[in-house]
Order: C-alpha cells, then sequence, then structure tokens
C-alpha cells in the first residue's frame, strides 16, 4: 500500500503540472469570460467547503458557474432548495436561475473544474478518487439513508478526485445511494492500473459530456 500511495502522489504532482500549463489558455479565456456576463463576483465559485480524506474539510477551486453567494441563494427560495436535495442536491439546467450565461458549457465540458489541478498539487484531492461530498449533504443523506454511513467511512479514507468510478460511471445520472457505493468499492480496491483505466475514461466522458447537468 505504501507504494501505491507514493506512487499516486508522484503521478498526480506530474498530472497536476501538466495539467495547469496544458489548460492554461482555456482558464484565462474562462476569467475573462466570467468576469465579463457577471462582473460583480469572483471568478472562482464561492461555495462550502468540502469534505477530503478523513473528513478533513477544504476548499475546492471551480470556476463560478453560478451568480454570487449562489448557495446562500436558496435561503430565500426554500421551496427551490427541497427539490435540490430531493433530486441528490442538483437542479436541472433549465430550472436553475442561479447558472451565468455559458454555465451549460462550462460544466459539460468539465471547464469549471480545470482549477481543481492545483487541489491535486497542494495534496487535497487526486487526480482519480471517490467524489468531493459537502459535509452537509453526507450528513443529510445519511440520515435520509443510513446504510450508506458504511460505504461513506470506507470512502473517506481516500483522496477525492478529480475524475472516479461515479464520472466515468454516469456522473449525475447515479443516485446518491449507488454513487457512495461505487466510491467505497474504489476506495476498497485501490490500484495504479484502476486508476489508469477510469483515467482512460475519462476523456470520453467528458467530450460527449454523458450525464451532466
Amino acid at each position: 500500500m505504501t507504494y501505491y500511495i507514493v506512487v499516486k502522489r508522484v503521478i498526480d504532482i506530474f498530472g497536476a503540472v501538466v495539467g495547469i500549463i496544458i489548460f492554461l489558455p482555456i482558464k484565462f479565456v474562462t476569467a475573462i469570460h466570467i468576469k465579463r456576463v457577471s462582473p460583480e463576483g469572483p471568478i472562482f465559485a464561492d461555495i462550502p467547503n468540502r469534505a477530503g480524506q478523513f473528513g478533513k474539510d477544504f476548499r475546492m477551486y471551480k470556476f463560478r458557474s453560478m451568480i454570487p453567494n449562489a448557495h446562500e441563494w436558496f435561503e430565500k427560495n426554500p421551496e427551490l432548495y427541497e427539490k435540490y436535495k430531493a433530486n441528490d442536491y442538483k437542479l436541472e439546467a433549465d430550472e436553475d436561475p442561479r447558472l451565468i450565461p455559458g454555465a451549460v458549457f462550462m460544466r459539460k465540458s468539465s471547464i469549471d473544474e480545470l482549477p481543481q489541478f492545483f487541489n491535486i498539487l497542494f495534496g487535497h484531492m487526486s487526480l482519480v478518487g471517490p467524489r468531493a461530498y459537502y459535509p452537509f449533504e453526507i450528513e443529510e443523506q445519511v440520515e435520509k439513508f443510513p446504510e450508506t454511513k458504511k460505504h461513506i467511512e470506507i470512502l473517506s479514507t481516500a483522496k477525492p478526485g478529480l475524475t472516479g468510478p461515479w464520472q466515468v460511471g454516469g456522473r449525475n445520472e447515479i443516485d446518491f445511494v449507488s454513487r457512495v457505493k461505487m466510491d467505497a468499492v474504489y476506495a476498497g480496491k485501490q490500484s495504479i492500473v484502476y486508476d489508469l483505466k477510469i483515467l482512460l475514461k475519462t476523456p470520453f466522458i467528458v467530450i460527449f459530456g454523458k450525464g451532466v447537468i
């Protein structure tokens, strides 16, 4: 296992540096677009921290695809928040008034996630790993689905990933219960070969935008 951890970290650092450099022009254009269509807010998403490895919170870097203070917006729209929770913490693009122009393309192409290469470089995340859940999402979903607690305990032993089993297995088409089961299975049988298989599948999913809302 020590061998896997060391090799995985080396691959993560190399992949993060390459990703930061290669996608620099796209990130530059995206930043300009965000400030042009929504100048009142920051370039990066002002979202709550995510739960990292062993439950330690960290700030995930993402390009902002919503209006400023999008999460707090739910406080004034409780009915929509209930719908958001009931739909596994997501809304269809055509019914989400928080999205800024170009947000759907940013999400389908995963451009909004490019800043996460910095999370990988800093050690908060890995190229491959479980989904990075919100702490409140875990708490509310475990209360709703008690059987998921054991899966969450297992998946939390691994660093969250830029991609992972649920991303290449259907992304937002997969419900919470199935997602945490997939993440727990990944965390329980991590290997370099398994990681490489997921990495090789990821570009196809990104290009065709499968399962993205």
